[in-house]
């Protein structure tokens, strides 16, 4: 019975993810004449990461971090990290197609890589508007952040591991957003519903479903302070799981050219991927027991120079705590990441930085990537939107 009844009122929520916005009252008809809009329209993007990287630790590969024993790894290495084309195409008014594609994933497998968007997006008001396919999930502040414009060389490693669990990343399914004002306080909203075992799959492992949600709250739009609350509740294989976060972000002008930017991201949840990656008689019978959290604090400091074609210069130092089980076995990563950088014209369409990335875990366990590391980064990166 209990069975049945989760079955039933899973689809029931995902269905209702679809028919919410038919009852609202966000459209309105202007019967004033207009200049006729021809549809489709298209706009095409690209983004182009390429590295170079240096290991700084001997005996580990530069490109994945993995550690061999006997000494044989690749420390320096020339890396294309992205190379994305997207297009966005806009059938009417509030109505789009969005398809993102990295052709870097063919360096290696590329089985369930490549496509990374692949959604259709209806919005009716900035109150609501929903979402179907594949798509990244609001599920804190870097889930709402390409990978281009990031104010650091990479996302997080709490953000990866949260991807495997079907948190974060691209993930399939369907979602309801928008935005409203609670009183004068602006508010944007997230509900999705997905899969939760990642993306290009043929279907989902199991009949369970993923939901999370997210609320964010615009205090200071002056200073950018933003105040954001996650949650998510899911079943896999038949075991209850969940996911938190919190995450804040404010901007601090020091002069007219100077600005700190802060971003701050704590999460903590479930990890059935690790769970089930461990055979059955190395692990123990109770999913709780496997829990991951972690929190990150990046400042970005950014001095507009606007010279020629140099836009800005920043500098940036990402500090991460992540524990993939902090109950059993636990080996706490730390992560700090020092990062210079230089923007060339505008939303980064030129960019180039340099920095390094030092990892030190609890225990080091050797041929494998838990072992501390200490890696030279220079990356370029060139777009167009």
């Amino acid at each position: 019975i209990m069975n049945f009844l989760n079955k039933f009122f899973s689809k029931k929520i995902v269905l209702l993810i679809f028919l919410l916005p038919f009852f609202s009252n966000g459209q309105t008809t202007d019967s004033s004449p207009q200049t006729e809009i021809k549809y489709p329209q298209f706009k095409v993007q690209g983004l182009f990461q390429g590295r170079y990287l240096s290991g700084f630790t001997h005996g580990i590969d530069a490109a994945t971090g993995l550690q061999h024993s006997n000494g044989d790894a690749v420390e320096d290495t020339f890396d294309i990290k992205r190379m994305r084309l997207g297009l966005t195409t806009k059938l009417s008014e509030g109505f789009d197609i969005v398809i993102l594609a990295n052709f870097a994933d063919f360096k290696s497998d590329p089985k369930n890589k490549v496509l990374e968007n692949a959604f259709a997006r209806y919005i009716f008001s900035k109150n609501i508007g929903v979402m179907a396919g594949q798509f990244r999930p609001a599920f804190g502040i870097e889930e709402l952040n390409p990978a281009d414009i990031l104010r650091s060389f990479d996302y997080s490693n709490q953000y990866t591991e949260f991807g495997n669990n079907g948190w974060a990343s691209f993930q399939i399914g369907a979602s309801v957003f928008g935005s409203f004002n609670l009183g004068k306080l602006p508010v944007s909203y997230a509900f999705s519903a997905v899969n939760g075992n990642g993306r290009n799959q043929v279907s989902d492992k199991d009949d369970g479903k993923q939901y999370s949600s997210r609320l964010a709250f615009e205090l200071d739009k002056k200073h950018n302070v933003n105040f954001g609350v996650n949650g998510g509740i899911g079943e896999v294989l038949n075991n209850k799981v969940f996911a938190i976060a919190l995450d804040l972000t404010a901007d601090f002008k020091l002069t007219d050219k100077l600005i700190l930017q802060t971003q701050l991201e704590a999460k903590q949840g479930i990890n059935h991927y690790l769970y089930y990656s461990l055979a059955a008689d190395s692990r123990t019978g109770n999913i709780n027991d496997y829990e991951m959290r972690g929190a990150y604090f990046l400042p970005n400091l950014r001095y507009e120079i606007k010279y020629q074609k140099l836009t800005a210069i920043e500098f940036s130092c990402r500090y991460e705590y992540f524990d993939r089980s902090f109950k059993i076995n636990s080996n706490a990563r730390q992560t700090y990441t020092p990062m210079a950088g230089l923007e060339f014209g505008k939303g980064y369409t030129g960019r180039i930085e340099m920095g390094m990335q030092f990892d030190n875990y609890k225990h080091n366990i050797a041929n494998t990537t838990a072992y501390d590391n200490n890696l030279f980064i220079i990356q370029f990166q060139g777009r167009f939107f």
